[in-house]
C-alpha cells in the first residue's frame, strides 16, 4: 500500500546468497586488533585482497600493489577527498550529462568545485552509431566553452558502466579519452562502481585493464560493495591511484572517512572465496538481474514506454517524452513525476541527473519480481488516467519513438536541467 520506491539504485536480488555466506564460521574469527585503531588507509590485509580481487576481476594490465589502495566508507568519500585534493575552489571538472547528480554535492561540499557539463542527446548523427553517445569532439566543445567562461578545468570524471544509460563505454573510446585528457593535462577519474553489474554479453573494460595509460599519475580508479555485492549500507568503497602525493594528501582525509575493522574482516572473507563468487554469487547475481532487466523492459513495452538499450547497471532509462501532457519542458517533466508519486511510484527524472532532454526517466529494477510488475501496474494506471486528461498526448509503443528535443531558435534546448527546483531535494537517485 505505500510508495514503491524504484529511484534508488540498491541491488536487492541476492541477499539470501550474502545471508548464506554470512553465516559460516569464518565470518565469525575475529582478532583483537579489528577493534582497534588501524591504518586510515585499510588495514593491511583488507588492501591485499581488494588488490589480488580487483587485479582479477578487473582483468588488470598487471597486479594491483595494496600501497596503491585506500579505502573509505563509500564512493562519495572518495569524490569528496579527491575533489578537494586535485582541484582549488571555483575550478571545474567535465562530466558527460546526464550523469548521477549526487556527484555535484559530494565535489562541492569538499572541494567547491563547479561541474562542467558535456551535454549528451538521444539523436544519432552520422558520426555517432546510437543515443547519448559520447565523443572526444564533444568533450572538446565542453572544454573551449569553460575556457571561455573562465572556467579552470583540472579532471574529467566518467562513469562505466554509466549511471543513469546502462551503457558502458567501448575499449577504444575509453582510450581516446584517456588520450584527450593527457593533452589537456587533466587528471581523470574513472568511477567503475557497477563493474560487476553486467548482464549482457557486452564485454566490459576497466581502465585497470589497459597496459599503456597515456598518464598513468593522473588516472584515478574508484570502486566499491554497492551497486556489484549489493551492501550500499556496509558504506565501503576503494580508491587506486599511483600518485604517491595525491595519495599521502588524500590519507589524511580518509581519516575522517575510515571503515570498521570487523567490516574490513568480514568484506575480506568475500573476496578470498572465489569458489563461491565464480560458481554462486556472481553468475546467479547475473543471472537475475538480466530476468529483472527483461521483465521490466517488456512491462515498459507493453504500456508504451521504450527504454534505452542497455547492458550495465541496475536500472533502465526509459523515455516518456510522449507522455508529457505539456510541451517538452521540465517544468512538464516534473508534472508526470508528481502523478507517479501520487499512485505510490517513485521513480527518478532526468532533470535529477541533469539530463539535457525532458521527459526522460531511470527506473531500477534490482528489487523483487512483484515489485517490478507492481510497479507497471501502477504505471498503467497513471498513464491510462493521463491520457483520459483533455489536451494529453498519446503514447506510442514504437521503440523507435526517440523524438528530438524542442528547441529554440539558437537550436538549444528548450529549457536546461540546471534550474533549481524545490521538489527534486527529495528524488533518491543514488
Amino acid at each position: 500500500q505505500g510508495i514503491l520506491n524504484l529511484g534508488t539504485s540498491e541491488n536487492k536480488l541476492c541477499f539470501d546468497l550474502i545471508e548464506e555466506r554470512l553465516t559460516r564460521p569464518d565470518m565469525n574469527y575475529l582478532q583483537p586488533h579489528l577493534f582497534q585503531y588501524s591504518d586510515t588507509q585499510g588495514t593491511r590485509s583488507f588492501r591485499e585482497e581488494i588488490a589480488e580481487f580487483l587485479t582479477d576481476y578487473a582483468r588488470a594490465a598487471k597486479a594491483l600493489n595494496p600501497d596503491h589502495i585506500t579505502v573509505m566508507n563509500g564512493c562519495c568519500a572518495v569524490f569528496a577527498t579527491l575533489s578537494t585534493v586535485l582541484c582549488d575552489p571555483g575550478d571545474g571538472y567535465l562530466i558527460p550529462a546526464p550523469y548521477y547528480g549526487g556527484i555535484n554535492s559530494k565535489t562541492w561540499l569538499y572541494g567547491g568545485i563547479q561541474p562542467v557539463h558535456v551535454p549528451l542527446f538521444s539523436e544519432e548523427t552520422d558520426e555517432e552509431s546510437h543515443p547519448f553517445q559520447l565523443t572526444v569532439e564533444k568533450l572538446e566543445d565542453a572544454l573551449q566553452r569553460a575556457k571561455k567562461q573562465g572556467i579552470r578545468v583540472r579532471a574529467l570524471i566518467l562513469i562505466n558502466p554509466h549511471n543513469p544509460l546502462g551503457d558502458i563505454y567501448p575499449a577504444q573510446l575509453l582510450k581516446e579519452c584517456l588520450e584527450f585528457a593527457h593533452r589537456y593535462g587533466l587528471h581523470v577519474i574513472m568511477d567503475e562502481i557497477y563493474m560487476l553489474s553486467v548482464y549482457d554479453d557486452t564485454t566490459f573494460t576497466s581502465v585497470l585493464s589497459l597496459d599503456c595509460l597515456p598518464d598513468p599519475e593522473r588516472t584515478h580508479f574508484m570502486w566499491g560493495f554497492s551497486k556489484d555485492f549489493g551492501m550500499s549500507g556496509i558504506r565501503v568503497a576503494v580508491l587506486y591511484t599511483r600518485n604517491h602525493e595525491i595519495q599521502k594528501a588524500v590519507n589524511q582525509l580518509a581519516v575522517f572517512h575510515s571503515c570498521p575493522g570487523p567490516v574490513q574482516h568480514v568484506l575480506s572473507q568475500f573476496l578470498r572465496d572465489r569458489d563461491w563468487l565464480d560458481n554462486v554469487f556472481f553468475p546467479t547475481n547475473k543471472k537475475r538481474l538480466k530476468e529483472a532487466q527483461n521483465i521490466l523492459v517488456d512491462g515498459l513495452a507493453d504500456v508504451g514506454i521504450p527504454v534505452l538499450k542497455s547492458s550495465g547497471g541496475l536500472y533502465v532509462w526509459a523515455d516518456f517524452r510522449k507522455v508529457c501532457k505539456k510541451s517538452q519542458t521540465f517544468e512538464a517533466e516534473l508534472e508526470l513525476w508528481q502523478k507517479f508519486l501520487d499512485k505510490k511510484l517513485l521513480i527518478s527524472p532526468g532533470k535529477a541527473f541533469y539530463c539535457y532532454e525532458p521527459g526522460w526517466f531511470r527506473l531500477v529494477f534490482s528489487d523483487s519480481v512483484d515489485k517490478i510488475y507492481l510497479c507497471i501496474q501502477r504505471l498503467e494506471q497513471m498513464l491510462h488516467s493521463h491520457a483520459a486528461e483533455p489536451g494529453a498526448n498519446n503514447t506510442s509503443s514504437s521503440a523507435d519513438a526517440l523524438c528530438n528535443p524542442e528547441k529554440d531558435s539558437s537550436d538549444q534546448p528548450s529549457s536546461t536541467p540546471g534550474e533549481d527546483v524545490s521538489q527534486l531535494k527529495n528524488i533518491l537517485v543514488y
